[in-house]
Protein backbone atom coordinates (compact mmCIF):
# COMPACT_ATOMS: atom_id res chain seq x y z
CA UNK A 1 0.00 0.00 0.00
CA UNK A 2 1.29 3.47 -0.81
CA UNK A 3 2.19 5.87 1.94
CA UNK A 4 0.20 8.74 0.42
CA UNK A 5 -3.43 9.13 1.42
CA UNK A 6 -6.32 9.84 -0.89
CA UNK A 7 -9.95 9.50 -0.06
CA UNK A 8 -13.21 10.53 -1.65
CA UNK A 9 -16.83 9.47 -1.72
CA UNK A 10 -17.56 7.66 -4.98
CA UNK A 11 -21.29 7.05 -4.56
CA UNK A 12 -23.98 8.33 -2.28
CA UNK A 13 -27.54 6.98 -2.10
CA UNK A 14 -30.20 9.44 -0.92
CA UNK A 15 -27.46 11.93 -0.08
CA UNK A 16 -26.37 11.64 3.57
CA UNK A 17 -29.78 10.92 5.01
CA UNK A 18 -30.59 8.23 7.59
CA UNK A 19 -29.40 4.81 6.46
CA UNK A 20 -27.67 6.13 3.34
CA UNK A 21 -25.00 3.96 1.75
CA UNK A 22 -21.72 5.31 0.43
CA UNK A 23 -18.55 3.94 -1.07
CA UNK A 24 -15.34 5.60 0.11
CA UNK A 25 -12.27 5.26 -2.07
CA UNK A 26 -9.00 5.00 -0.16
CA UNK A 27 -5.55 3.95 -1.33
CA UNK A 28 -6.01 0.70 -3.17
CA UNK A 29 -9.54 -0.09 -2.02
CA UNK A 30 -13.18 0.91 -2.00
CA UNK A 31 -14.89 0.71 1.39
CA UNK A 32 -18.66 0.27 1.60
CA UNK A 33 -20.29 2.18 4.44
CA UNK A 34 -23.70 2.88 5.94
CA UNK A 35 -24.66 6.18 7.54
CA UNK A 36 -27.38 6.19 10.20
CA UNK A 37 -28.99 9.18 11.86
CA UNK A 38 -28.65 12.94 11.62
CA UNK A 39 -25.29 14.13 10.23
CA UNK A 40 -25.50 17.10 12.59
CA UNK A 41 -25.23 14.77 15.61
CA UNK A 42 -21.93 13.59 17.11
CA UNK A 43 -20.51 10.83 14.92
CA UNK A 44 -19.64 7.33 16.13
CA UNK A 45 -17.42 5.27 13.83
CA UNK A 46 -17.76 1.50 14.30
CA UNK A 47 -14.75 -0.74 13.57
CA UNK A 48 -15.63 -4.43 13.28
CA UNK A 49 -13.44 -7.42 14.12
CA UNK A 50 -11.52 -9.89 11.96
CA UNK A 51 -13.74 -12.16 9.89
CA UNK A 52 -16.70 -9.88 10.50
CA UNK A 53 -18.31 -7.14 8.43
CA UNK A 54 -20.40 -4.07 9.17
CA UNK A 55 -23.54 -6.20 9.57
CA UNK A 56 -22.08 -7.77 12.70
CA UNK A 57 -22.92 -4.53 14.50
CA UNK A 58 -26.53 -5.32 15.49
CA UNK A 59 -29.15 -3.21 13.76
CA UNK A 60 -30.99 -2.72 17.04
CA UNK A 61 -27.81 -1.55 18.75
CA UNK A 62 -27.21 0.99 15.98
CA UNK A 63 -30.81 2.21 16.29
CA UNK A 64 -30.36 2.69 20.02
CA UNK A 65 -27.29 4.87 19.43
CA UNK A 66 -29.13 6.88 16.79
CA UNK A 67 -32.07 7.26 19.17
CA UNK A 68 -29.60 8.67 21.70
CA UNK A 69 -28.65 11.46 19.32
CA UNK A 70 -25.65 9.95 17.56
CA UNK A 71 -24.74 9.77 13.88
CA UNK A 72 -23.51 6.21 13.36
CA UNK A 73 -21.13 5.12 10.61
CA UNK A 74 -20.49 1.42 10.11
CA UNK A 75 -18.36 0.21 7.21
CA UNK A 76 -16.83 -2.91 5.75
CA UNK A 77 -13.07 -3.04 6.11
CA UNK A 78 -10.87 -4.39 3.34
CA UNK A 79 -11.72 -8.03 2.54
CA UNK A 80 -15.06 -7.70 4.32
CA UNK A 81 -18.64 -7.47 3.13
CA UNK A 82 -19.11 -5.30 0.05
CA UNK A 83 -15.67 -3.66 0.17
CA UNK A 84 -12.69 -4.48 -2.03
CA UNK A 85 -11.43 -8.03 -1.64
CA UNK A 86 -7.99 -9.43 -2.37
CA UNK A 87 -6.68 -12.89 -3.29
CA UNK A 88 -7.30 -15.39 -0.50
CA UNK A 89 -4.12 -15.91 1.46
CA UNK A 90 -2.34 -12.85 0.07
CA UNK A 91 -3.67 -9.59 1.51
CA UNK A 92 -1.44 -6.74 0.20
CA UNK A 93 -1.91 -4.60 3.28
CA UNK A 94 -1.10 -4.66 7.00
CA UNK A 95 -2.99 -3.97 10.21
CA UNK A 96 -1.76 -0.35 10.45
CA UNK A 97 -3.26 0.26 7.01
CA UNK A 98 -6.70 -0.42 8.50
CA UNK A 99 -6.14 2.46 10.90
CA UNK A 100 -5.21 4.66 7.94
CA UNK A 101 -8.43 3.55 6.26
CA UNK A 102 -10.44 4.58 9.32
CA UNK A 103 -8.85 8.02 9.26
CA UNK A 104 -9.62 8.24 5.55
CA UNK A 105 -13.28 7.40 6.15
CA UNK A 106 -13.49 10.14 8.79
CA UNK A 107 -11.97 12.62 6.33
CA UNK A 108 -14.04 11.54 3.32
CA UNK A 109 -17.28 11.92 5.25
CA UNK A 110 -16.25 15.31 6.54
CA UNK A 111 -16.55 14.28 10.17
CA UNK A 112 -13.50 16.16 11.39
CA UNK A 113 -13.27 14.02 14.52
CA UNK A 114 -15.30 10.95 15.45
CA UNK A 115 -16.07 8.89 18.50
CA UNK A 116 -14.41 5.58 17.64
CA UNK A 117 -15.76 2.24 18.84
CA UNK A 118 -13.75 -0.85 17.89
CA UNK A 119 -14.36 -4.50 18.69
CA UNK A 120 -11.65 -7.21 18.85
CA UNK A 121 -9.37 -6.55 15.86
CA UNK A 122 -11.30 -3.30 15.55
CA UNK A 123 -10.10 -2.46 19.06
CA UNK A 124 -6.52 -2.92 17.86
CA UNK A 125 -7.25 -0.66 14.89
CA UNK A 126 -8.76 1.86 17.29
CA UNK A 127 -5.59 1.89 19.37
CA UNK A 128 -3.48 2.52 16.27
CA UNK A 129 -5.85 5.22 15.05
CA UNK A 130 -5.74 7.03 18.39
CA UNK A 131 -1.93 6.84 18.41
CA UNK A 132 -1.40 7.81 14.79
CA UNK A 133 -4.24 10.29 14.31
CA UNK A 134 -5.19 11.74 17.70
CA UNK A 135 -6.78 14.71 15.93
CA UNK A 136 -9.36 12.38 14.35
CA UNK A 137 -10.46 10.69 17.59
CA UNK A 138 -12.80 12.54 19.92
CA UNK A 139 -13.22 9.55 22.24
CA UNK A 140 -12.19 5.91 22.08
CA UNK A 141 -14.24 2.87 23.10
CA UNK A 142 -12.46 -0.48 22.96
CA UNK A 143 -14.46 -3.70 23.24
CA UNK A 144 -13.10 -7.24 23.61
CA UNK A 145 -9.57 -5.97 23.06
CA UNK A 146 -6.07 -6.54 24.35
CA UNK A 147 -3.14 -4.16 24.84
CA UNK A 148 -0.94 -4.06 21.76
CA UNK A 149 -0.61 -6.69 19.04
CA UNK A 150 -3.14 -9.47 19.64
CA UNK A 151 -1.42 -12.70 20.54
CA UNK A 152 2.09 -11.22 20.54
CA UNK A 153 2.45 -8.63 23.30
CA UNK A 154 0.64 -10.33 26.17
CA UNK A 155 2.93 -12.95 27.77
CA UNK A 156 1.81 -11.61 31.14
CA UNK A 157 -1.88 -12.18 30.40
CA UNK A 158 -3.99 -15.37 30.34
CA UNK A 159 -4.12 -17.39 27.10
CA UNK A 160 -7.26 -18.44 25.26
CA UNK A 161 -9.54 -20.85 27.08
CA UNK A 162 -9.01 -24.59 26.68
CA UNK A 163 -12.38 -24.88 24.96
CA UNK A 164 -11.49 -22.27 22.37
CA UNK A 165 -8.02 -23.73 21.86
CA UNK A 166 -9.63 -27.09 21.10
CA UNK A 167 -11.98 -25.40 18.64
CA UNK A 168 -9.05 -23.75 16.83
CA UNK A 169 -7.28 -27.11 16.56
CA UNK A 170 -10.41 -28.73 15.12
CA UNK A 171 -10.85 -25.91 12.59
CA UNK A 172 -7.30 -26.40 11.38
CA UNK A 173 -7.83 -30.16 11.06
CA UNK A 174 -11.14 -29.73 9.22
CA UNK A 175 -9.57 -27.24 6.82
CA UNK A 176 -6.90 -29.75 5.88
CA UNK A 177 -9.49 -32.48 5.32
CA UNK A 178 -11.56 -30.13 3.14
CA UNK A 179 -8.50 -29.23 1.08
CA UNK A 180 -7.67 -32.90 0.53
CA UNK A 181 -11.21 -33.84 -0.50
CA UNK A 182 -12.31 -30.94 -2.69
CA UNK A 183 -14.98 -31.86 -5.24
CA UNK A 184 -15.33 -30.07 -8.57
CA UNK A 185 -18.96 -28.92 -8.85
CA UNK A 186 -21.11 -30.18 -11.71
CA UNK A 187 -21.57 -27.57 -14.43
CA UNK A 188 -25.08 -28.60 -15.41
CA UNK A 189 -27.53 -25.81 -14.54
CA UNK A 190 -29.76 -27.75 -12.16
CA UNK A 191 -26.90 -29.41 -10.35
CA UNK A 192 -24.93 -26.18 -10.27
CA UNK A 193 -27.90 -24.48 -8.61
CA UNK A 194 -28.15 -27.27 -6.07
CA UNK A 195 -24.45 -26.98 -5.39
CA UNK A 196 -24.77 -23.20 -4.90
CA UNK A 197 -27.65 -23.62 -2.48
CA UNK A 198 -25.79 -26.32 -0.57
CA UNK A 199 -22.67 -24.13 -0.45
CA UNK A 200 -24.68 -21.21 0.91
CA UNK A 201 -26.25 -23.38 3.60
CA UNK A 202 -22.83 -24.73 4.51
CA UNK A 203 -21.43 -21.20 4.74
CA UNK A 204 -24.25 -20.12 7.03
CA UNK A 205 -23.72 -23.19 9.21
CA UNK A 206 -19.99 -22.53 9.35
CA UNK A 207 -20.57 -18.98 10.63
CA UNK A 208 -23.04 -20.19 13.26
CA UNK A 209 -20.67 -22.86 14.55
CA UNK A 210 -17.77 -20.43 14.33
CA UNK A 211 -19.53 -17.96 16.62
CA UNK A 212 -20.72 -20.55 19.14
CA UNK A 213 -17.40 -21.14 21.00
CA UNK A 214 -16.87 -17.40 21.45
CA UNK A 215 -20.18 -16.90 23.23
CA UNK A 216 -20.69 -16.88 26.99
CA UNK A 217 -21.52 -20.29 28.43
CA UNK A 218 -23.69 -18.92 31.26
CA UNK A 219 -26.43 -17.90 28.82
CA UNK A 220 -28.17 -19.88 26.05
CA UNK A 221 -26.52 -19.43 22.67
CA UNK A 222 -28.89 -17.46 20.41
CA UNK A 223 -28.63 -19.90 17.51
CA UNK A 224 -31.70 -18.61 15.67
CA UNK A 225 -30.53 -15.03 15.84
CA UNK A 226 -26.99 -15.90 14.80
CA UNK A 227 -28.31 -18.02 11.93
CA UNK A 228 -30.43 -15.13 10.61
CA UNK A 229 -27.44 -12.82 10.80
CA UNK A 230 -25.18 -15.41 9.17
CA UNK A 231 -27.52 -15.65 6.18
CA UNK A 232 -27.34 -11.88 5.73
CA UNK A 233 -23.54 -11.94 6.05
CA UNK A 234 -23.21 -14.66 3.40
CA UNK A 235 -25.43 -12.76 0.98
CA UNK A 236 -23.61 -9.49 1.71
CA UNK A 237 -20.08 -10.80 1.19
CA UNK A 238 -18.28 -10.30 -2.10
CA UNK A 239 -15.88 -13.12 -1.19
CA UNK A 240 -16.58 -14.99 2.03
CA UNK A 241 -13.32 -16.95 1.76
CA UNK A 242 -11.31 -13.72 1.70
CA UNK A 243 -13.36 -12.31 4.58
CA UNK A 244 -12.77 -15.37 6.75
CA UNK A 245 -9.07 -15.75 5.89
CA UNK A 246 -7.17 -12.59 5.01
CA UNK A 247 -7.83 -10.50 8.16
CA UNK A 248 -6.07 -13.17 10.21
CA UNK A 249 -2.94 -13.04 8.06
CA UNK A 250 -2.09 -9.37 8.46
CA UNK A 251 1.32 -8.15 9.54
CA UNK A 252 0.62 -6.23 12.74
CA UNK A 253 3.57 -3.91 12.23
CA UNK A 254 5.69 -2.43 15.01
CA UNK A 255 4.63 -3.41 18.56
CA UNK A 256 2.72 -0.59 20.22
CA UNK A 257 1.76 -1.74 23.71
CA UNK A 258 4.53 0.36 25.23
CA UNK A 259 3.06 3.44 23.52
CA UNK A 260 -0.48 3.12 24.87
CA UNK A 261 0.32 5.71 27.54
CA UNK A 262 0.48 8.29 24.74
CA UNK A 263 -3.22 7.95 23.90
CA UNK A 264 -4.92 11.21 24.78
CA UNK A 265 -8.50 10.42 23.74
CA UNK A 266 -10.89 9.75 26.65
CA UNK A 267 -11.15 5.97 26.63
CA UNK A 268 -13.78 3.46 27.71
CA UNK A 269 -12.89 -0.25 27.75
CA UNK A 270 -15.73 -2.78 27.56
CA UNK A 271 -15.03 -6.46 28.12
CA UNK A 272 -17.09 -9.61 28.51
CA UNK A 273 -16.59 -11.40 31.81
CA UNK A 274 -16.61 -14.73 29.93
CA UNK A 275 -14.40 -13.78 26.98
CA UNK A 276 -12.61 -17.03 25.96
CA UNK A 277 -10.23 -15.37 23.48
CA UNK A 278 -9.03 -12.48 25.60
CA UNK A 279 -9.98 -13.25 29.22
CA UNK A 280 -11.07 -10.19 31.24
CA UNK A 281 -7.53 -9.54 32.47
CA UNK A 282 -6.75 -8.34 28.92
CA UNK A 283 -9.39 -5.64 29.11
CA UNK A 284 -8.31 -4.57 32.57
CA UNK A 285 -4.66 -4.37 31.44
CA UNK A 286 -5.67 -2.34 28.39
CA UNK A 287 -7.55 0.16 30.55
CA UNK A 288 -4.67 0.35 33.01
CA UNK A 289 -2.21 1.33 30.28
CA UNK A 290 -4.27 4.16 28.76
CA UNK A 291 -4.26 7.28 30.96
CA UNK A 292 -7.63 7.89 32.58
CA UNK A 293 -9.35 4.98 30.85
CA UNK A 294 -12.46 3.53 32.45
CA UNK A 295 -13.09 -0.24 32.51
CA UNK A 296 -16.58 -1.71 32.37
CA UNK A 297 -17.15 -5.47 32.66
CA UNK A 298 -20.08 -7.06 30.83
CA UNK A 299 -21.59 -10.00 32.76
CA UNK A 300 -22.82 -13.00 30.79
CA UNK A 301 -20.82 -11.96 27.74
CA UNK A 302 -18.09 -13.72 25.82
CA UNK A 303 -16.07 -12.50 22.83
CA UNK A 304 -19.24 -11.22 21.18
CA UNK A 305 -20.54 -8.09 19.51
CA UNK A 306 -22.80 -6.78 22.26
CA UNK A 307 -25.59 -9.36 22.72
CA UNK A 308 -28.96 -7.74 23.26
CA UNK A 309 -28.90 -8.27 27.02
CA UNK A 310 -25.93 -5.86 27.19
CA UNK A 311 -27.53 -3.00 25.28
CA UNK A 312 -28.96 -1.14 28.27
CA UNK A 313 -25.52 -1.12 29.86
CA UNK A 314 -23.43 -0.55 26.74
CA UNK A 315 -25.62 2.06 25.05
CA UNK A 316 -25.94 4.04 28.28
CA UNK A 317 -22.17 3.91 28.81
CA UNK A 318 -21.31 4.84 25.21
CA UNK A 319 -23.80 7.72 25.10
CA UNK A 320 -22.44 9.07 28.38
CA UNK A 321 -18.84 8.61 27.21
CA UNK A 322 -19.47 10.48 23.96
CA UNK A 323 -21.56 13.29 25.44
CA UNK A 324 -20.40 16.88 25.83
CA UNK A 325 -17.08 16.25 24.11
CA UNK A 326 -15.33 18.48 21.63
CA UNK A 327 -16.15 15.83 19.08
CA UNK A 328 -15.51 17.50 15.76
CA UNK A 329 -14.73 20.58 13.80
CA UNK A 330 -16.24 19.87 10.41
CA UNK A 331 -15.06 21.44 7.20
CA UNK A 332 -17.35 24.14 5.86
Amino acid sequence: MTTSRRERILMVDNRRTPEAEVVVEVDGAQLAAELHGDPADPAILLLHGAGHCRLNWPDGFVRRLVGGGRYVVRYDARDAGASTVFPVGAPPYALPDLAEDAAAVIDALGLGRAHVLGMSQGAAVGQLLALGHPDRVATLTLASGTPGIPGQEQPDLPPVSDRLAAFFAQVEQDAQVEQDTQVVPDTQDAKAQQHAEAAREAAVESIVEGERPFAATSRPFDEDGVRRLAARIVDHARDLAAQSTNPYLLDAGTPWRARLGAITAPTLVLHGEEDPLFPPEHGRALAAEIPGARFLALPGTGHEVFPEHTWDTVVTAVLAHTANRDDRTRPA
